[in-house]
């Protein structure tokens, strides 16, 4: 099928490319001319059939508000506006709504996969009506990864990010924990190999995980993480999960803590933050504070 794709970044570009080996036709645009395939969305949408569907792949808040409010007074009913940023689920019924006045459909879907997805695919967490959901899953089956898992319908418009939010905030919950058992093996004298002790848990383990292989990746190239700064930054999601759980008396301490522990990180140089920080690096290419290489005597 034909889309157009806003947003060609990091994941963006990957999943343009994806679709195309798909075989599907994708006209991309990016403010970054150099990146993008035409010069605005207007030029954008003249090269898609009707009904058009367009996938929205921009930073959350504000960026993603201006995009889908410029995209209403282009498009026409029956066409189908794709969000698949990290927007905050409550954005996405008004998003909705202010689409449906025209007869604009709204799927939101939170995407998973990271720089990693091109090749593996990536999981996609839906929300919509169905007749949306039928009319784009070409797109949905191009994106994810091979076998039975990796894609869900999750429910009604604002379903998808809140799945997805869930997920990141199970995300700091994991890493954290890796992180600070990285950091006790670390600190201990009984414990020469720590990169193998955590290569030997890839296999056999209940705690196995593709983040686990990431750390591990990490490790091998900087044992001792000395060239990342203990400095992790947050997303927004896994805050906006501990306000849901707050919010539904839904106690949530692990994901709590290890929010809490990216706080502290600013203020102190951690070094399971070293570890986390490696692992948002290994999946996703978001950037790390680098520390200054160490000094030497004075001439």
């Amino acid at each position: 099928m034909d889309l157009g794709l806003i947003g060609l970044g990091k994941m963006g570009g990957n999943m343009r490319e994806r679709l195309r080996r798909a075989g599907h036709t994708v006209v991309g645009f990016d403010r970054n001319p150099e990146l993008s395939d035409v010069d605005s969305l207007e030029a954008m949408l003249d090269k898609l059939p009707s009904p058009k569907v367009v996938w929205v792949m921009v930073p959350a808040g504000e960026p993603t508000r201006q995009t889908v409010a410029a995209l209403k007074d282009l498009m026409s009913e029956g066409d189908i506006v794709i969000d698949g940023g990290n927007s905050r689920w409550t954005d996405d019924k008004l998003n909705a709504d202010s689409l449906a006045a025209k007869g604009i459909g709204f799927v939101d879907c939170g995407v998973s996969g990271g720089v990693w997805g091109l090749e593996n695919g990536y999981a996609l967490m839906a929300g919509g009506a169905k007749q949306d959901i039928d009319t784009v899953q070409p797109v949905f089956d191009a994106l994810k990864p091979a076998g039975e898992f990796g894609w869900v319908h999750a429910g009604k418009v604002g379903a998808g990010h809140f799945s997805k939010m869930v997920h990141n905030g199970i995300e700091y919950a994991l890493m954290q924990a890796y992180a600070e058992g990285w950091e006790l093996l670390s600190k201990v004298d009984e414990v020469e190999n720590v990169t193998e002790v955590f290569s030997s848990w890839r296999e056999g383990t209940v705690i196995r995980s593709w983040l686990l292989d990431l750390l591990v990746a990490a490790l091998e190239d900087d044992t001792k993480l000395e060239q990342i700064a203990g400095y992790a930054e947050d997303s927004g999601e896994g805050r906006w999960t501990v306000e849901a759980g707050i919010d539904n008396a839904v106690a949530t301490p692990a994901i709590t803590a290890a929010l809490y522990a990216r706080f502290v990180s600013r203020q102190d140089d951690s070094p399971a933050m070293k570890a986390v920080a490696a692992m948002r690096n290994q999946f996703g290419g978001h950037a790390t504070k680098v520390n200054a290489p160490p000094t030497t005597g004075s001439n």
